[in-house]
């Protein structure tokens, strides 16, 4: 099994990952927003006000006879590690010593049998359950809400890992849901078999994380998302187990399994997952591509993806993030191609689009081929593998760059939505503008970055990542500040018939924006399956559903 590294509590990731910043990177960013602050200092969680449990000890007597003393803990420690997700007000909040809130108690249950008795008990008790995958929520999915329940318990998922069965001629592979990304990886690549998903937390999110949250890994559009390749699973719920058994097509009513994938931990502890797999690809074939404009690159993207030549990964950066991309590389080759290009076309801010094609070498080559003249037709100019060979090797830093800049004094976020290739020019000019201006108000010359991935031949994702003056002399009027900017950004996402998540899921920071998107009476739907499965509405509260569900 592939070793678990542990996220710090004040960051993303591996503790000991390098968070350096290239020079170039600092000396643009210090041009557009002055000096930055020196390092911040972070409290030590032994400086944290760790309060008492409000778990009432015979609630926690039984906690510790339905799993096991060891599997239970109060611990600071624990506690604070446990204490939310990694968006940017559980951060805040983190680093100032400051969290929103603590479970009062950690459970880790060993198998769906604990699991059950463990909700039996807090839903008998009013106890809030927050399940726990690798903490890598950022939405506010793990925040340890419980206001007018009897404390709140994090249900740590870490014990619960592992292969349970594998169908090599079906190529379907079950999986227990604590079961950390490169560890099912590992486990079916043994069988020269692979899930295909990488979603940027795959270091340390879980499988009924990836479930639960309804995630799309950076090869979706090969391999396609999560949930397209979810073929049976089983919950433990408040009122009883629910499994429903690996099936590849099935006609016997609305598609329950849908209504369980993406609950967010609303319903139930999701604690296995039966999956399709894929054949473990046999060759990959990196290229990258400079285009001429964001608009002309989404053409083309749409053109490869409608003609059925689209590459596993297809990522096309607009010009602000194709300069800062150039910027933060080491290499200078690339920069010298993209002025060349500029020159030769006369533009001056080409963009970047790396693809990625996996599989079979015949197959990937003659999809490569068919590629490769949708773009060249286009006056797409090829840069070789390197760029896109760099950018499969760093695909999972993105976060550790935030971490330094939050603590230079930057506010530092991502969004992300979807909409048909028809809307996609208006979504992304009203939320780049809204993001624009709402960050314009603390000073600086905001940066705002985006890129498509994730195609259907419907639509595509796009993905921003924004970076602004960090407003606010204390964690609450930082955090309202970057609320206004997040409204603002979601708002004209709404507006413009966007949807108002793609892949980070709803979590409290989305929730305003859910019945925008799928109607009161949908909502008023899914509230009734949370009564029938969580009566007593333990299971992770405020998240998803309005307060009423």
């Amino acid at each position: 099994m592939a070793e678990r590294v542990e996220m710090p509590w004040w960051g993303w990731g591996d503790p000991e990952h390098s968070r350096e910043l290239p020079a170039a990177a600092l000396a643009e960013i210090e041009r557009r927003f002055g000096k930055l602050a020196d390092p911040e200092s972070l409290p030590g969680i032994d400086h944290f006000e760790i309060p008492e449990s409000r778990v009432p000890e015979p609630v926690a007597a039984a906690l510790r006879s339905s799993t096991g003393a060891d599997a239970v803990s109060d611990t600071p420690t624990s506690r604070v590690l446990r204490g939310g997700g990694k968006s940017y007000p559980d951060l805040v909040r983190m680093r100032a010593g400051r969290p929103a809130g603590l479970p009062d108690l950690v459970v880790a249950p060993a198998n769906a049998e604990e699991v059950s008795k463990v909700l039996k008990v807090c839903s008998e008790s009013g106890t809030a359950v927050v399940p726990f995958g690798g903490g890598t929520s950022v939405v506010g999915g793990l925040s340890p809400i419980g206001e007018g329940q009897g404390g709140v318990i994090s249900l740590d998922m870490s014990r619960m890992s592992g292969m349970v069965s594998i169908d090599e001629e079906s190529r379907i592979g079950v999986v227990l849901g604590g079961t950390s990304g490169p560890e099912a990886e590992a486990a079916f690549a043994a069988h020269g078999l692979t899930i295909g998903h990488f979603p940027q937390s795959f270091l340390h999110a879980t499988v009924g994380g990836f479930v639960a949250t309804r995630s799309a890994g950076q090869a979706s559009t090969g391999y396609g998302r999560i949930d397209s390749n979810v073929l049976g699973l089983e919950m433990v719920t408040p009122t009883g187990p629910i499994s429903l058994p690996p099936m590849p097509g099935t006609a016997a009513g609305p598609g329950l399994r849908s209504l369980l994938v993406g609950s967010e931990g609303t319903l139930g502890v999701i604690t296995e997952v039966a999956l399709q797999l894929s054949k473990a690809p046999a060759a990959t074939l990196d290229r990258a591509w400079i285009v001429s404009g964001f608009e002309h690159g989404r053409e083309l993207m749409r053109r490869m993806e409608q003609a059925g030549c689209a590459p596993a990964v297809a990522r096309l950066s607009d010009e602000e993030e194709t300069a800062v991309s150039l910027a933060l590389s080491a290499k200078s080759r690339a920069r010298r191609a993209f002025a060349r290009y500029a020159l030769s076309k006369g533009r001056g801010r080409p963009c970047l689009l790396i693809t990625c094609f996996e599989g079979e070498r015949d197959r990937i080559s003659g999809a490569h081929a068919d590629a490769s003249a949708i773009l060249r037709s286009g006056g797409a100019k090829s840069l070789g593998g390197m760029p896109a060979r760099a950018w499969r090797h760093g695909r999972y830093d993105g976060p550790y760059l935030r971490d330094v800049l939050m603590g230079r004094g930057l506010l530092v976020d991502t969004l992300e939505t979807a909409a048909p290739w028809s809307k996609l020019e208006g979504l992304y000019s009203s939320v780049s503008d809204s993001l624009r201006g709402s960050l314009g108000r603390f000073g600086g010359d905001p940066i705002v970055m985006c890129h498509v991935s994730h195609l259907y031949p419907g639509g595509a994702s796009l993905y921003f990542t924004f970076v602004g003056i960090q407003p606010g002399n204390n964690p609450d009027e930082r955090i309202s500040n970057w609320w206004d900017v997040k409204s603002a950004a979601s708002e004209a996402i709404s507006r413009e018939g966007g949807t108002i998540t793609h892949h980070h899921a709803v979590g409290t920071d989305h929730r305003p924006w859910m019945e925008a998107e799928v109607g009161e009476r949908s909502l008023a739907a899914l509230a009734a399956l949370k009564r029938e499965l969580d009566p007593n509405g333990v299971m992770n509260p405020r998240k998803l559903l309005p307060d009423s569900g």
